[in-house]
């Protein structure tokens, strides 16, 4: 089987070029693609712990710490004490970070509908449940 023909290579170069694709689209927000993805998440739901958060990106804990304190100096967020558990700290958008949405979503679904050309609905369903399969199957490894 040649290099292109693996299915890992292609995810690969695929991943890289939608990540570039989709940090220029978060440039002249200066928020990088990781920040969008804590956003996204935050803007359906507030008072996440960090932890949460972390699963939910698919990002490490350390790494959302880490953005969370930019994003907390930037005015975007606040922590506050979980009032049941005193050692974890919840997430929630200040109004800045609240009225970002308005600003970064339609760039963001723009770019996802370019992204998508071409495919059907159908066909955008069943490669994300292939995606996922393939996914469930490498994760433990």
């Amino acid at each position: 089987m040649k290099l292109d023909e693996y299915i890992g290579v292609i995810v690969k170069r695929t991943d890289l070029k939608l990540n570039n694709y989709y940090q220029k689209v978060c440039n002249p927000y200066n928020i990088t693609i990781d920040q969008w993805m804590i956003f996204v998440v935050l803007w359906e739901e507030e008072g996440l712990t960090q932890n949460e958060l972390a699963e939910r990106t698919y990002k490490d804990k350390t790494n959302i710490a880490r953005m969370l304190f930019l994003l907390e100096e930037r005015g975007f967020i606040h922590r506050e004490t979980d009032k049941k558990d005193r050692r974890s700290l919840r997430v929630y958008l200040t109004e800045k970070g609240r009225l970002l949405k308005d600003e970064v979503l339609p760039p963001s679904i723009e770019a996802y509908e370019k992204t998508i050309a071409g495919l059907t609905e159908e066909e955008v369903n069943q490669f994300r449940r292939t995606l996922n399969i393939i996914y469930e199957n490498v994760k433990n490894f």
